[in-house]
């Protein structure tokens, strides 16, 4: 499978729901590899402590190591550029496009799906940073997205400062300790979100005609 996940953006929890949907799929025994194609290098930077599950490698290495991976994430680049998201999504089963309930970032979300359409290229955005108090933000955004014939997945990304605490400590949310060490009481709900969101983008690919989707 070979997933590419695209961010308008800086800030839309890009490379934060590369890291996890492949700590989902590594955790269900799949050979995962991360692919970071974002100048920033972000996946690359949250993997440095080695206490991932899988390998994150830099694009200019992805030949090699991807070699006899089962599931191939592409952290792309945060970028609304025609020719960029062309590049990052030739071959990809599915492009991702995390967005934010913000009206930018939901404006940016419709206009890369109909960039992405025009190239007949599956896609799928994903909500992320969902503030549990303006739960009413969220579902004007999967509206608007929807009326756009945006294809919007159920799952939801919690807005979670264990988010930000994974990253520090370079684990997946689901190992996430608050400033005492303890266990952060929230974490299994953001881990929770990406569980789903793994079963709903595997459910599309198996949905897809068989020569739409890569083994």
């Amino acid at each position: 499978m070979f997933l590419t996940v695209f961010g308008q953006k800086g800030g839309v929890a890009k490379t934060c729901t590369s890291i996890h949907l492949a700590c989902v799929w590594a955790q269900q025994g799949l050979s995962v590899c991360v692919v970071d194609a974002d100048r920033n290098r972000s996946a690359t930077a949250y993997a440095a402590r080695g206490m991932l599950p899988f390998e994150v490698v830099p694009v200019e290495a992805a030949a090699k190591a991807t070699r006899h991976a089962q599931v191939i994430i592409t952290d792309g680049q945060a970028s609304s550029h025609e020719d960029e998201l062309k590049n990052l999504s030739a071959g990809a089963d599915l492009v991702l496009l995390p967005t934010t309930p913000q009206a930018r970032s939901v404006e940016l979300t419709v206009e890369l799906s109909s960039i992405l359409r025009q190239m007949d290229t599956r896609h799928a955005a994903l909500l992320v940073k969902v503030d549990s108090r303006k739960q009413r933000l969220a579902q004007e955004a999967r509206q608007i997205l929807e009326g756009f014939d945006v294809d919007v997945m159920q799952a939801e990304i919690p807005l979670l400062a264990a988010f930000e605490k994974a990253e520090v400590e370079g684990v997946c949310v689901s190992n996430a300790v608050d400033d005492r060490g303890r266990a952060d009481l929230r974490r299994m709900g953001g881990w929770s979100a990406y569980c789903q969101a793994a079963v709903q983008i595997r459910d599309r690919l198996l949905a897809a005609p068989p020569d739409a989707v890569s083994a």
